[in-house]
């Protein structure tokens, strides 16, 4: 592909982006795209994906410097963004590149001729905070509140890529014999900085495809997942719910954590979610897992027969991801304040209904990948507005239980887990942990 042709890949996929609304994740269109043109080869399609997710990562900063947020004007700013040196040459170079021809963008018109003439001018206007940080200004006070004078480096972290993380599945192999196993193939990764399991690759690479994945030694998560699940401390012979198990990637590691000994009911509303858990069962050796889908009756009846009986409840439950926005930076931009309202009612819907589950001394495991107070804090002191019956666990407690080292300050704030990507380099997580007193 020439240069043009790059160009108008990427604006065509922004455009189908922006189309497609909440029906279809941005790394599906990317590669749905790819597989109907062939002809791309491997540097064509680096080059128009890394454009196109700078473009989603800093959206807001570049429609606020381009004067509008359609994909044109957005790839003529991140186009702008790469200049280095004399302005004025990269604006002429760029519009070069639209230039009509063949499978090139369109010759530019004369709004976007005056974009890009204020692109190739230093900007001398300040940015507003929520453009600098690149996420809607609606989320401003939320944001604010969460992180209060550390907004600015927190939004900087999440416009970052994230690192891929593995899992070392203890049930096939050991930390040491993985990464032995890594060296040989000559992929260099470092330690987890908190996790015992965790693994992180020195740089990216696809690892479905290699014999430790396919054998079940490893799987691909994100620190702060595998640190959600150890800290549920699940033990052999238990009887553990994970509630809302999607993919089955924290049902896998109570599974680990619990040695194959006690059952572990996975249960999830949406049928479609829990399909590729099954095969991940069999990779992993899991044979402690049942899982359910809860539009099944069966399954009802199943979680029925549990209560009252449950040691522990993990719910990982629906939210906005937004500790996952340097993965689908998409979602910030497409997340309303109708769709965090329902996040938030479901939220404690949620909590209301496992709360039966649970058996007298038994914990509760409230967990989000968000770092929005209105779906992790708020939720959890609504609740125990309402339910006497529960208490909170300090997390550092816990961590001491399970891992067996103090818990560092920087990732715990009073009773609660809180991880960040700039705080910790992981996905931002939320968690509670939430026990039923003995005499209930």
């Amino acid at each position: 592909m020439i240069p043009g042709a790059r160009v108008q890949a990427a604006i065509e996929l922004l455009d189908q982006i922006a189309a497609a609304g909440t029906t279809a994740p941005a790394d599906r269109l990317v590669g749905n795209y790819f597989r109907s043109r062939r002809y791309a080869g491997s540097k064509d399609r680096r080059a128009v994906t890394e454009t196109v997710y700078d473009v989603l990562r800093r959206q807001g900063e570049y429609a606020w410097r381009a004067g509008g947020g359609d994909s044109r004007r957005l790839v003529l700013a991140h186009l702008m963004a790469a200049a280095n040196g004399d302005l004025q040459a990269r604006a002429n170079d760029v519009a070069a590149l639209f230039d009509a021809a063949r499978f090139c963008p369109a010759n530019l018109d004369v709004d976007e001729q005056a974009a890009l003439w204020q692109l190739s001018r230093q900007a001398t206007t300040e940015a507003p905070a929520w453009v600098l940080g690149n996420y809607p200004e609606w989320l401003h006070p939320a944001l604010s509140r969460r992180f209060g004078p550390d907004l600015g480096l927190e939004m900087a972290a999440m416009q970052g890529r994230a690192a891929v993380d593995l899992r070392v599945n203890t049930l096939k192999s050991s930390r040491d014999e993985v990464m032995a196993a890594l060296a040989l193939d000559d992929i260099p990764v470092t330690l987890g900085a908190l996790a015992p399991t965790a693994l992180r690759l020195n740089s990216r690479r696809a690892m479905t495809s290699h014999p430790l994945y396919q054998g079940g030694a490893i799987e691909i998560q994100d620190e702060g997942s595998q640190l959600v699940s150890l800290l549920c401390a699940a033990q052999p012979g238990q009887q553990v719910i994970d509630y809302c198990a999607g993919g089955g990637g924290k049902s896998l590691g109570l599974a680990m954590q619990m040695a194959n000994k006690g059952q572990i009911f996975a249960f999830d509303s949406a049928p479609q979610r829990l399909r590729p858990l099954r095969a991940r069962l069999q990779r992993a050796g899991a044979r402690n897992i049942q899982v359910h889908a809860l539009a099944d009756a069966a399954a009802i009846a199943a979680l029925a027969n549990l209560t009252g009986r449950a040691d522990r409840v993990l719910l990982d439950v629906p939210c906005s991801g937004s500790g996952a926005w340097r993965r689908n930076p998409e979602s910030k931009w497409r997340l309303t304040a109708d769709k965090l309202s329902q996040y938030s009612g479901s939220q404690g819907e949620i909590l209301r209904r496992a709360a039966p589950l649970m058996a007298p001394g038994g914990r509760l495991i409230y967990a989000t990948c968000s770092i929005l107070m209105e779906e992790n804090e708020d939720q959890i002191e609504g609740f125990l507005g309402e339910s006497s019956d529960f208490g909170l666990l300090p997390v550092d407690r816990v961590w001491n239980e399970v891992l067996g080292t103090a818990c560092p300050g920087e990732v715990h704030d009073g009773p609660y887990l809180r991880l960040t990507p700039a705080g910790q380099g992981m996905d931002g997580f939320f968690m509670a942990i939430l026990e039923r007193r003995a005499n209930t």
